[in-house]
């Protein structure tokens, strides 16, 4: 059990995390065994993710006057929180595909910069790039672009050539 000056401190550092964040997710985890949830825990960590599992009322303390305050309706019951300071997409596919093996956690909601995200929603965002995967799409991109005009550029002294040549054959055939 945690004392009053314990829940201050958990409750003002919750309060920074949720001022900083991208988006946060609440997850029922009722019914994941120990081992299930450790698994969620790494998979999580990896992708420098955090999980929380707080007290509903201490979590709606912290979560006043930040994006995520939107969520406190679907406090109910035993949650976890899901949060990302860095990328969006992440903490959603992580969830999406954890909970297809493990049908006993449920996505309930998640707040993305103030708004309000269902479950559906929480899926489809699961479905887009990840920031590595855009960042990676957009460095070949302007990569391909010098590239392609040297390549059109290498090409003008080549056709002038071939030109040249067309015009040398039919003054020697005249």
């Amino acid at each position: 059990m945690l004392n009053i000056s314990q829940k201050k401190e958990l409750v003002e550092r919750l309060h920074q995390q949720l001022t900083e964040v991208e988006i946060a997710i609440v997850v029922d985890y009722k019914g994941l065994d120990v081992e299930t949830m450790t698994k969620l825990r790494a998979e999580l960590r990896q992708s420098e993710i955090q999980i929380e599992v707080v007290k509903n009322t201490l979590l709606k303390r912290a979560s006043e006057n930040t994006d995520a305050q939107c969520l406190n309706d679907f406090l109910t019951g035993p949650n976890a929180l899901v949060i990302s300071t860095t990328d969006p997409v992440a903490p959603a596919k992580i969830l999406v595909n954890f909970a297809k093996d493990n049908e006993k956690l449920e996505i309930k909601a998640g707040s993305l910069n103030g708004k309000l995200l269902n479950e559906e929603e929480i899926k489809q965002l699961a479905k887009m790039p990840s920031k590595d995967e855009l960042i990676g799409k957009f460095v070949c991109t302007i990569n391909e672009v010098p590239t392609s005009f040297v390549r059109v550029l290498s090409l003008v002294p080549g056709s002038l050539v071939n030109v040249l040549n067309a015009i040398k054959d039919q003054k020697e055939a005249a």
